[in-house]
C-alpha cells in the first residue's frame, strides 16, 4: 500500500502498527504487575482473562490522526515565541477601563466571519485574577538554556569555544563598546537613548521587554 503524496507513511499501515505497538506495552505492563482493576473489571487481573479482554480490539480498525509537520525549523520558533516573549495580553488589545472594568478585544474561535472579533468587558479584579494566572510560579522557567548557552557551564563553554576558534577574548574596552552601542530609540522624538542611571531591579523580568527595566534613560 502506497502512501499519499503529503504523507510519509500510508494512515491504515500506521493505524496497524500503533495498534500493535500500543496493545504490546500493555501486555508488557500487566505482566510486570502495573495494572491495577477494580470493581467489575477486577477479573482482568488474571492474564488469561486480560488476554481474552484484548482479542476483539486486536482485529477492531483503529483511526490515527496523521498531520502535517510545521513548515520547517521557522515556523516552529515562531510558534513558539508567540507564548514565550509575550505576557497574557498585549497593550494593543486593551480597548478602556472606566474605573469598574476592562474592555478589551477577543477572537471567538467557534465562530468566523466578522462575527469572530469583538469586545469583551471584565471587572477589574476578575481581570487582574485572570492575568495573573499567566504568571509562572516562584521557581519556575518560561526559557532555559542548554548546552552552550547553559547557565552551568556557559562561562567555560565560551572560552573552550574560542580557544577552539582562535579567536581572543574581548577586552574590557570591547565589551563595554558591545554594551554602549545599541541604544533604543525615544518612542516621542526618536533620538537614540542615553543611560544616566542604572537600578537595581527587585527580581529578574519574566520576559524580555522592549526597554531595559533597569536602567533609567533620557533623549539625545
Amino acid at each position: 500500500m502506497s502512501s499519499r503524496p503529503a504523507f510519509l507513511l500510508p494512515v491504515r499501515v500506521l493505524a496497524k502498527l500503533f495498534r500493535r505497538l500500543f496493545l504490546a506495552g500493555l501486555i508488557a505492563l500487566h505482566d510486570a504487575g502495573r495494572l491495577d482493576f477494580f470493581g467489575s473489571l477486577a477479573p482482568l487481573t488474571d492474564r488469561r482473562a486480560f488476554r481474552r479482554y484484548l482479542a476483539p480490539i486486536q482485529t477492531t480498525r483503529w483511526v490515527v490522526y496523521a498531520k502535517p509537520p510545521f513548515a520547517g525549523p521557522a515556523a516552529v520558533l515562531a510558534y513558539l515565541s508567540r507564548y514565550t516573549h509575550r505576557v497574557a495580553i498585549s497593550n494593543g488589545r486593551l480597548v478602556a477601563f472606566d474605573g469598574t472594568g476592562v474592555t478589551f478585544r477577543i477572537k471567538d474561535y467557534r465562530r468566523d466571519g466578522p462575527e469572530r472579533y469583538g469586545t469583551l468587558t471584565l471587572s477589574t479584579h476578575e481581570f487582574i485574577r485572570r492575568v495573573l494566572l499567566h504568571v509562572l510560579p516562584k521557581g519556575f522557567h518560561r526559557i532555559r538554556h542548554y548546552g552552550l548557552l547553559a547557565s552551568a557551564g556557559r562561562k567555560a563553554n565560551l572560552a573552550r569555544a574560542r580557544d577552539l576558534l582562535a579567536v581572543p577574548p574581548p577586552t574590557e574596552t570591547e565589551a563595554a563598546e558591545r554594551s554602549s552601542a545599541w541604544r533604543p530609540a525615544c518612542p516621542c522624538c526618536g533620538g537614540r537613548m542615553i543611560i544616566i542611571a542604572a537600578i537595581p531591579s527587585p527580581a529578574q523580568p519574566r520576559a524580555p521587554p522592549t526597554a531595559p527595566r533597569s536602567s533609567a534613560m533620557r533623549a539625545s
